[in-house]
């Protein structure tokens, strides 16, 4: 039976860490976009394309946010 909130994209990444790991120690949209990337060719059988769109979005976000926070 498979786990819905913690489905074998989230633990088969080839260095055996888990991406929570890393990212619970990340800003938000920092941590999303390393979540993107970490399970970008583990997920989709889109070539990745759609993870990385999505990695994009949040680092543009982010970028955003911090050119708002600089004024």
């Amino acid at each position: 039976m498979s786990d819905y909130t913690n489905p074998e994209h989230y633990t088969v990444h080839p260095s055996g860490v888990e991406c929570i790991q890393i990212t619970e120690h990340m800003m938000f949209n920092l941590g999303s976009a390393i979540k993107y990337i970490w399970r970008v060719d583990l997920k989709h059988s889109d070539n990745g394309i759609a993870d990385l769109k999505k990695a994009a979005w949040y680092i543009n976000r982010e970028i955003k946010r911090r050119e708002k926070n600089d004024c």
